[in-house]
């Protein structure tokens, strides 16, 4: 990463666009999770750009009007002269764009983003978390130390006037409150990142071959085990019924399933595994139910495009899953871990077709209402402008 040489004032004034930069780990997350957010800015009159570690996606991003600027940033990295290199790398980003807003997404953005310290000009800081998840439920030592970490960020960088934090689900947004980590009046409760309802749309038949699906990374955290487990007894039962992981590992995340356990399942024939799929539009379509028995979310992406697609949906009453999925509405909530009520949950809606029917409507029309991606994008557009108004 280059160090580019700042404008001068008089140039910066001839701007009249505010400039808004994204901070995200990587182009294939912006783009699930962030794009249409960002193209909404660009509709809206900003100026703006993406910091990230660029794979395959640059062309397609910049293709919506979107500055794309390389980050070498390694997520799971704690190589000392990497991370210092990656900080570095930020600031070199916002003294080129010199951001109105600065949008960092996840701890390590957020991190790099809130230890900034620009004395020539200041910037508004919009800061989201997906979810608490592995920090503050495990109890491993990396656990802790990420806990100890994220919240000297929260702390540190919530005291400006102009920074706020979007939180997804309300269990998060009152535990960092319970903490007395973060104020009430420097968060804000967006819930997801919205899902494109016209792409994710329900289909006419279900697959002829009855299919219990989990859509996600391949975590041990999103309840890998649980899924096996119901796998291996309901197919005592029911043989004929597909249980399909789709989704890959994730070699930076300490909670990945190691390649060779997923070998072993899927040559005993327990479970299918699909791999990552770009169209997972097209994939929902061959699910009868979707089963997630994540242990905590922020708020998943992918029971939103499921229930956008008219799929029931069985997980744990857990943080972020709760959120969309209203028990007995849509699908059905089990306590954590109970793997026999989650069992019992899949043989009911695998058993009744009308009941699969009721909740799939009903999953749609929650969706549309209060999940769609226009609704997030507005919301989302609404903190930028309060956190520039603190500035005036």
């Amino acid at each position: 990463m280059e160090y580019f040489n700042v404008p001068s004032m008089a140039r910066r004034r001839e701007f009249k666009l505010k400039r808004l930069l994204f901070v995200v780990t990587e182009d294939w997350y912006f783009i699930s999770h962030r794009l249409y957010m960002a193209i909404s800015a660009v509709r809206l009159g900003y100026k703006v750009a993406l910091l990230c570690k660029v794979s395959t996606h640059k062309e397609l991003i910049e293709g919506h009007g979107i500055e794309v600027i390389s980050w070498s940033l390694k997520r799971n990295s704690m190589n000392i002269i990497s991370e210092i290199k990656a900080y570095k790398e930020v600031t070199s980003a916002i003294h080129y764009f010199q951001p109105d807003i600065v949008h960092s997404v996840a701890l390590k953005p957020m991190l790099y983003n809130a230890l900034q310290f620009h004395r020539k000009y200041t910037y508004s800081n919009v800061y989201a978390l997906g979810g608490l998840g592995f920090i503050f439920s495990s109890k491993k030592h990396k656990a802790s130390i990420l806990r100890f970490i994220l919240v000297s960020i929260l702390r540190v960088a919530l005291k400006r006037r102009n920074a706020r934090i979007i939180l997804q689900n309300s269990d998060d947004l009152n535990l960092l409150l319970k903490l007395k980590i973060i104020d009430r009046d420097k968060t804000c409760l967006i819930k997801g990142v919205g899902v494109d309802t016209e792409l994710f749309k329900p289909f006419k038949n279900e697959p002829k071959v009855p299919t219990v699906m989990l859509p996600a990374r391949i975590l041990w955290d999103k309840g890998i085990s649980d899924f096996i487990q119901v796998a291996r007894t309901i197919k005592l039962h029911l043989p004929e019924t597909r249980f399909v992981l789709v989704g890959s590992p994730d070699k930076h995340n300490p909670e990945s399933v190691p390649a060779v356990k997923l070998k072993q399942w899927v040559s005993e024939g327990i479970i299918e595994c699909w791999g990552h799929n770009e169209e997972m539009h097209n994939i929902y379509k061959l699910a009868t139910i979707v089963c997630f028995p994540s242990y905590r979310e922020g708020l998943p992406k992918s029971l939103l495009e499921a229930a956008s697609c008219a799929v029931p949906i069985v997980s744990y009453d857990v943080p972020g899953s709760r959120e969309i999925v209203i028990d007995r509405l849509n699908g059905l909530l089990v306590p954590l871990k109970n793997t026999a009520e989650l069992n019992n949950a899949i043989k009911i809606l695998l058993s009744d077709h009308l009941l699969r029917e009721s909740y799939g409507k009903s999953g749609r029309e929650l969706v549309i209402n209060e999940f769609s991606q226009e609704k997030i994008a507005v919301e989302t557009s609404a903190v930028w402008k309060e956190v520039l108004n603190c500035r005036l």
